[in-house]
């Protein structure tokens, strides 16, 4: 008996050799070794790629902000008159005396070792005061990104599943207008609306702040809590509509493919074919969207902390902007910058092990 009118004694002898060395070439293993070098080679890429943007980074902190007007030193003495010795003997202290090019090196091979300097404001190292402030913010724009990612991917499921309903015509007008509208005017709004109040209605939360004061235990974190409303339904109302129009979009893409219609004639329910095969493939754009969107956790919420008074890195940016605070400024910007950078490149790392033709 031959082992191609026998398939068991063909798995056997495929087997077999397959164990043996001498068999372990291209027909064995080929593939996916080469499958793993594209995606070494792949990974590899993206990792020099943003190494290549920090550094450009880098760069751009330093000289960009360089170019804001007014003098950090003056600024610094709030309208004293100082004499211009004085004046010479800040400058000094904090390195601006140097060339420009001199203090370029300096502020690379410091930064290098997360050394920002010392802030001019503050008295401060720059990296004290962004861990200082990044909790607040984490709180914050972490609490907005759950629910604006939940929410968006569960409208945006049901409403492409229901598309040219009037449910969907309402969601994804909504959508779209939210998506236009400028964060900090939408605060401004509830703010008057729900603090100051308007009319009738009365002020309901807060205006600004992370805490009214002297809270302990339980009372402290409702306080904190609700100072966070309106700030996080600002965040919210306008990151779950981008969440939402991507996934609508992305679903509505899947649900001419085939390989629903053959779940269909397999007799599957529409809500087990929607959940089991349609939403995770559109998933995949949302997902790159929410590495971008974890990225901007840190870096996104400036406008919003700033008219809240949200204690967080976005105020720190802006208070730092008005004297301008270079040191402070330089390392927030690059902090910023370098969250989006590394979340991004997480993502691109990520989508091949969820869609294998990308990178091949």
């Amino acid at each position: 008996m031959t082992a191609d009118s026998n398939p068991a004694l063909l798995d056997t002898e495929g087997a077999a050799a397959t164990d043996d060395p001498a068999f372990a070439g291209p027909s064995a293993r080929g593939p996916r070794a080469r499958d793993t070098r594209a995606y070494l080679l792949y990974v590899a890429g993206k990792l020099g790629g943003a190494a290549v943007s920090l550094f450009a980074v880098l760069v751009t902190s330093f000289f960009l902000f360089r170019l804001i007007p007014g003098d950090p030193v003056k600024q610094m003495t709030g309208g004293k008159r100082v004499s211009a010795e004085q004046l010479d003997a800040m400058r000094k202290e904090f390195g601006l005396d140097q060339p420009v090019m001199t203090q370029f090196f300096d502020y690379c091979g410091k930064a290098l070792t997360g050394d920002f300097g010392t802030s001019y404001q503050f008295h401060t190292p720059v990296m004290d005061k962004i861990t200082d402030a990044l909790p607040a913010t984490l709180l914050l724009t972490g609490t907005a990104f759950v629910l604006y990612t939940l929410i968006g991917i569960w409208l945006g499921t049901r409403t492409a599943w229901r598309n040219g309903q009037l449910g969907d015509r309402v969601h994804t007008g909504l959508a779209l207008t939210l998506y236009s509208v400028p964060s900090f005017w939408l605060g401004l709004l509830l703010i008057i609306t729900f603090s100051v109040g308007v009319g009738p209605i009365p002020g309901l939360f807060p205006t600004g702040g992370l805490e009214s004061g002297g809270e302990t235990g339980v009372a402290y974190v409702i306080d904190v809590a609700h100072h966070m409303v309106l700030p996080v339904i600002t965040l919210v109302a306008v990151g779950y509509a981008q969440t939402l129009l991507v996934m609508r979009s992305s679903l509505l893409d899947e649900m001419g493919s085939d390989y629903l219609t053959t779940a269909r004639a397999k007799g599957l329910r529409d809500d087990l074919v929607r959940r089991r095969h349609a939403v995770p493939n559109a998933m995949l754009p949302t997902v790159t969207l929410m590495f971008v969107n974890l990225g901007t956790v840190v870096a996104g919420a400036i406008l919003v902390e700033t008219v809240f008074s949200w204690p967080g890195l976005g105020g720190l940016f802006y208070a730092a902007l008005s004297v301008p605070d270079l040191p402070l400024v330089q390392g927030l910007f690059f902090v910023f910058s370098a969250a989006v950078i590394l979340m991004n490149t997480l993502a691109d790392v990520i989508y091949p092990l969820l869609d294998p033709r990308v990178g091949r």
